[in-house]
């Protein structure tokens, strides 16, 4: 115990925070109790509200990884290629990746995110989760705008509400590949694989310009 008394504590925060996410993602959130997260992360109760105030800022700071990754995943995929169609596979390829690698970051990052800031009664991390949101946004208005502007994409688009429909269609479609692969595979002879390529081509083709 000495030699963990001695670790930084931003490694005993990482051992707590990973625990808790195995823990939200097999139970929930509301029926994970701190108790169960010191028991999975091996800390007495007291120990972790050392590191932790409570449950919601444990909930906070994975919300805020979530999104950092997130914003990471997207930025590579615009950076790498320059066509739009290029870019939309780059994005849809990382999103998979992302979701196969941070399950629970996947879900979490989809969750109602606190947009009312003028009270004290919010968390650190949640202001920067939401922050780096409406960064994630702007990378996404960026794509749509050179993408109309270059004729590869219908030029009615209205801007925020096709992102939002673009996130909840794309979120979707990975998360029932990943929970339905079994049934995907048996009921329509396609792989996980072939059938998401045909989703996100049935996406890209209903915001694509026609004629482009």
């Amino acid at each position: 115990m000495a030699r963990r008394k001695k670790e930084p504590i931003s490694v005993h925060r990482e051992n707590i925070t990973s625990a808790a996410s195995v823990l939200f993602m097999e139970k929930g959130i509301a029926a994970t109790s701190m108790d169960d997260i010191a028991k999975a992360a091996g800390y007495s109760k007291a120990t972790l509200y050392v590191y932790f105030k409570n449950k919601e800022e444990i909930v906070g700071i994975l919300a805020l990884e979530s999104m950092k990754k997130l914003y990471d995943y997207l930025s590579s995929a615009l950076v790498q290629q320059k066509t739009t169609k290029a870019q939309y596979a780059f994005i849809c390829r990382g999103l998979v990746r992302y979701q196969e690698e941070f399950p629970f970051y996947f879900k979490i990052v989809l969750d109602k995110i606190n947009i009312n800031f003028e009270s004290h009664d919010y968390l650190p991390e949640e202001k920067k989760a939401y922050q780096i949101g409406e960064e994630i946004n702007k990378k996404m208005k960026d794509f749509l705008i050179s993408g109309m502007e270059k004729g590869d994409l219908r030029d009615d688009l209205e801007i925020m509400p096709t992102i939002f429909n673009f996130w909840g269609m794309l979120s979707g479609i990975i998360q029932l590949a990943a929970n339905k692969e079994e049934y995907i595979k048996i009921s329509m002879r396609l792989s996980k694989k072939q059938f998401l390529e045909y989703g996100f081509s049935m996406l890209y083709h209903s915001i694509a310009d026609k004629e482009g």
